[in-house]
């Protein structure tokens, strides 16, 4: 699999725990997750609970994710006599996704929101914060849509219904490791979550060109040749 498609996918994971229908939410993810309450700018919590527990979450979307790229490698598969015509239109797509991240465009049908609420009621323990994780995986959100679509998108033109489910694994990593350090960061603070927001805007900016240029590079079919270029400094 190419250094590229791999290193964009981890950077759309990032972007996407950075966007603005994930971050400011994070303090609500976390204490829904350990029962935890705020006290003197931070949430109190044990970290022990916290990191199992966020854990169990991280668990929960990963495996919904690395099904979803299963499922589009599969399917991609299907077509494989007519890779080069999907790679092209998968290009623009990601192309149009960018754009609409970047805020060019204002399409109305790709800001709608679809979300699966899971029902965690009573106290939260492993086996409610892993289906917490899947029922975000499920769920749809604007900014993650369109940067997980590009990857699904992505994994869908791979050689290996493997290749997409790794694809989609470190899209996950990318989304989970960000979340893990920042569970743990506000239970010292709240001050570096009320910095990174006053970015977020900027963010979505940055990941909207960054698909936007990936979306070329799947258009031309410049992936392949990018990759072995770079595979050259590693």
């Amino acid at each position: 699999m190419e250094n590229v498609t791999i290193a964009f996918a981890f950077t759309s994971g990032i972007l996407s725990f950075l966007s603005p229908c994930v971050f400011p939410l994070i303090p609500a993810y976390v204490t829904n997750l350990t029962g935890s309450s705020f006290e003197n700018n931070r949430i109190v919590v044990p970290k022990r609970m916290l990191l199992i527990r966020s854990l169990s979450f991280i668990i929960g979307f990963s495996i919904v994710f690395v099904i979803m790229g299963a499922s589009a490698s599969a399917l991609g598969k299907l077509f494989n006599h007519n890779r080069a015509e999907i790679e092209k239109i998968s290009g623009i797509l990601v192309i149009v996704f960018g754009l609409q991240m970047a805020g060019i465009l204002k399409l109305r049908f790709l800001m709608m929101e679809r979300r699966w609420e899971a029902k965690t009621g009573g106290r939260m323990n492993l086996v409610r914060s892993l289906v917490l994780g899947m029922s975000f995986g499920a769920g749809w959100t604007p900014c993650v849509g369109l940067a997980l679509s590009s990857i699904l998108l992505l994994a869908g033109s791979t050689n290996t219904v493997y290749n997409g489910m790794v694809l989609l694994f470190v899209y996950s990593l990318g989304l989970g490791i960000p979340f893990l350090m920042i569970s743990v960061v506000i239970t010292y603070s709240f001050t570096i979550l009320k910095k990174i927001n006053r970015n977020l805007g900027i963010l979505s900016w940055v990941n909207g060109w960054i698909l936007i240029a990936m979306g070329f590079l799947m258009f031309t079919g410049q992936l392949e040749k990018i990759s072995a270029w770079l595979s050259r400094f590693v």
